[in-house]
């Protein structure tokens, strides 16, 4: 009997590893949410109803108990792809075409893409028009779930294709330093991209409209001059054309920033909360969050480049995913599959940098309007979103980016 490649058997070793954490912080979830599903946490009595909460209980069981599903799904589909012999046989395919190795590269990467997307499309369909529809947040048509999908196609398209072609052009010709000139690449196009984001790539989603004249304008209008914010605009999305839960953000880079409001989040707050949570929101502005994020997302990317120039010319790389003829489009595509393998383990790290965040967040709210706003919107997101106020610690650790709902009030009453 054959005996198993090292990296073959350090890669399976980390699949079943990364695999049966999952699977024990999911078993984590159910048990603790069902735990807690008969009371209301004392921090929200009174605020919740028990059958709100329970709602909350019952809508974060399903979510997770659906989710193993597609997880075991992606596990034996990324097996077919490597070791099954998946990507060899597309590459193989494609390369009967005689396209030069660039083109071929694109051609095996956007047919994966596309395969993946197809075998994916149940899943999202059942989330969206089975679960989210069950507990009344789904809005959703099948004629804007597909008018999406195509647009979302066609856009990938349109900016994917460029990016992946001067990727891989490097990556051939750019010598032993292409990973360098890669990043500097793809981290000019990740910032244009913000700045174009707001004002060309949403609009194709969603309708925006300014906000209305009137009290609520006024008063978001003083907030941004006391914080130093200068906006593109503050703007109403069209969110319940899809789901009924809430949401607000700015996003944009530079001069091109834009605050944007969810329709069902207007409905949902009154003005005193809708500014509370407007001032969160430039919390994170004020305390560089973005930047922040931006310098670890840079950071993070330069350092992948670098792993991926030393595994592109190992040759037990390939052999080990079950690819006998490398190339560097394949090197790319194996090394995108199986980094979440690898990487799981560290999902804590950066949920507790964005809880930091988030905490700073709330400070900072707190000091330009008055805590017990924010507190109120967030309790009515809560119970409107139906977020569960008791998720369990370790799935929270390495799922939420931020804080749990009773730490995360307690927080905050300490600045009311």
């Amino acid at each position: 009997m054959n005996e198993l490649p090292g990296f073959t058997v350090l890669f399976l070793a980390m699949l079943a590893i990364s695999t049966l954490m999952r699977i024990y912080l999911s078993q984590r979830q159910i048990r603790y949410v069902a735990q807690n599903r008969a009371q209301v946490p004392e921090a929200f009595a009174g605020k919740i109803s028990l059958e709100d909460h329970q709602k909350a209980a019952d809508y974060t069981s399903t979510k997770v108990k659906f989710g193993r599903l597609p997880m075991f799904y992606e596990i034996i589909l990324l097996l077919i792809w490597t070791l099954g012999g998946g990507l060899a046989w597309l590459d193989q395919n494609i390369i009967t075409l005689g396209l030069d190795p660039i083109l071929t590269g694109i051609a095996v990467i956007l047919a994966y893409t596309f395969i993946s997307s197809l075998l994916d499309l149940p899943f999202s369909l059942y989330s969206t028009f089975v679960i989210e529809e069950k507990f009344g947040f789904n809005r959703t048509t099948i004629k804007t779930f597909i008018t999406d999908m195509l647009k979302g196609s066609l856009l990938g398209l349109l900016i994917g294709i460029p990016l992946l072609y001067v990727v891989l052009w490097l990556m051939e010709q750019a010598g032993e330093q292409w990973w360098i000139y890669t990043w500097l690449v793809i981290s000019g196009f990740s910032l244009f991209m913000m700045w174009v984001y707001p004002t060309w790539i949403a609009p194709v989603f969603n309708k925006f409209e300014p906000l209305e004249e009137g009290e609520t304008l006024d008063r978001i209008t003083r907030l941004l001059k006391r914080c130093g914010f200068n906006s593109d605009g503050i703007f109403v999305i069209d969110g319940s054309k899809r789901s009924s839960h809430g949401n607000a953000y700015f996003s944009g880079f530079g001069k091109n920033k834009r605050i944007v409001f969810f329709d069902t989040l207007l409905k949902m707050l009154s003005d005193d909360e809708l500014e509370a949570v407007l001032a969160h929101e430039l919390g994170h502005f004020k305390k560089k969050h973005i930047i922040k994020g931006m310098v670890i997302s840079f950071g993070m990317t330069l350092i992948g480049l670098a792993v991926l120039a030393w595994l592109m010319k190992a040759e037990w790389f390939y052999t080990g995913l079950g690819i006998e003829h490398p190339s560097t489009y394949m090197a790319l595509l194996l090394f995108t599959l199986i980094m979440p393998v690898f990487t799981f383990v560290f999902q804590p790290l950066f949920s507790i940098f964005s809880r930091k965040n988030e905490f700073e967040a709330d400070a900072f709210a707190a000091e330009q309007t008055d805590a017990k706003y924010l507190i109120h919107a967030l309790v009515g997101l809560y119970r409107e979103n139906a977020s569960t106020l008791t998720p369990d610690p370790w799935y929270s650790a390495f799922y939420d980016s931020h804080p749990p709902a009773p730490v995360r009030i307690a927080h905050l009453n300490t600045h009311a």
